[in-house]
């Protein structure tokens, strides 16, 4: 199908133009487009790429079901524990409610996923299954891709490392991931043989949840560079939250930051409560890939979350302290094509030759739409208007 959107404003422009999309693609931008195809007008509404979420937990969801009041403890084992043990009484994971995260995800503009889904022997690849299922009836909505995730531990929870492979076999997943070297499994080199020894065998990125904090998680820092150097997977790696980068300072950080920019490693951030904020102005300096994520959605973790990528980007904006409109600007990059970096994506958005994947919205600029975050949006997939 075609379609030729009028009066449309890119972002960094001040006078309207016209877009042509065909077979998915942005075709043609211009004034006064030849006409042709069908039309709509958007009435100088800014029009942005599609979001990306990098990061998320679409297995853990309650979404679209009864309230479930949240007991879980303050401290991160606490929260680990407390899903472990009620997943099966809340019939967690279930595809009804993941697919109704996802509709909801997609008519806000979000049109891929990256979702770490939990791994371990007690529930085998329920939770994979589970997300396919829902997956699969919006396909026409948003593409998702999954990781194979230890929450549980890897090392620490026997049988694991041998599931994880099982689901990459199989397509089940299609990354492997990772937690804690040192913190939870208290042997980080053994922990990133068995990761990379995966990614390698299986020919799938890495992506690795980094909750440690100061200078051990500095330390699993280098450690992660140096084995995405040695392993020829630059580009194919990720960092999830990486709190460490915000604790530390100075020369300590600016070389960490280094280390990611030369081995292409992106880091994730999802801003959440009151975690260390990432050093945005620094790594958009050096080149360092962030991409953004709504991590946990309304689920047994946390009863917060809305998957709304564009709140997601005012929240990184707010906690980074970023007030100029260049700097407001980055908070969405890392939302949009920030994330389709980290995950590998086709190029997408407003130019010519990349995938029409787009939200329209009523702003001038992006800052604009980042600090209004409006509620009213027309999104295409693929060229397709799939909700207005």
């Amino acid at each position: 199908m075609d379609l030729l959107l009028r009066g449309a404003l890119l972002p960094g422009r001040t006078a309207l133009t016209d877009l042509l999309l065909s077979d998915g693609l942005v075709a043609a931008e211009g004034a006064d487009l030849p006409s042709g195809a069908p039309e709509l007008d958007v009435g100088g509404r800014l029009v942005l790429p599609a979001f990306v979420d990098a990061h998320c937990h679409l297995d853990k969801t309650l979404w679209g079901g009864p309230w479930v009041p949240n007991t879980a403890g303050p401290h991160l084992q606490d929260k680990i524990d407390y899903t472990r043990r009620r997943r099966a009484e809340f019939a967690v994971p279930s595809a009804d409610r993941i697919e109704a995260l996802l509709r909801h995800v997609a008519s806000l503009g979000t049109a891929h996923v990256r979702t770490h889904t939990d791994i371990s022997p007690e529930f085998g690849l329920d939770g994979f299954h589970a997300v396919r299922a829902a997956a699969d009836r919006v396909a026409d909505l948003v593409t998702v891709e999954q990781v194979a995730f230890p929450q549980y531990g890897m090392l620490t929870n026997p049988g694991t490392a041998e599931l994880m492979a099982e689901a990459l076999r199989t397509g089940a997943a299609q990354v492997v991931g990772g937690i804690d070297p040192a913190g939870l499994e208290r042997d980080p080199v053994r922990h990133l043989d068995v990761v990379f020894g995966l990614a390698a065998e299986h020919g799938v990125p890495v992506d690795l949840h980094l909750h440690d904090r100061g200078s051990l998680g500095a330390y699993e820092y280098e450690l992660i560079i140096e084995r995405t150097l040695s392993t020829g997977m630059s580009g194919r790696v990720t960092i999830g939250h990486g709190y460490a980068l915000g604790d530390v300072s100075g020369p300590r950080q600016a070389e960490l930051v280094s280390g990611l920019a030369e081995a292409g490693i992106s880091v994730v951030t999802c801003a959440a409560h009151s975690d260390p904020v990432l050093p945005i102005l620094a790594m958009a300096e050096a080149g360092a890939n962030l991409a953004a994520g709504n991590d946990g959605i309304r689920d047994l973790w946390s009863p917060y979350g809305d998957g709304d990528m564009l709140a997601r980007a005012h929240r990184i904006a707010e906690r980074a302290e970023l007030y100029a409109d260049p700097e407001i600007e980055l908070a969405l990059t890392a939302a949009t094509h920030g994330g389709a970096r980290a995950l590998g994506l086709p190029a997408h958005g407003t130019a010519v030759g990349v995938a029409a994947d787009l939200v329209i919205v009523e702003a001038r600029t992006v800052a604009e739409a980042v600090m209004s975050r409006p509620s009213s949006r027309l999104v295409l997939r693929a060229g397709v208007v799939v909700s207005r």
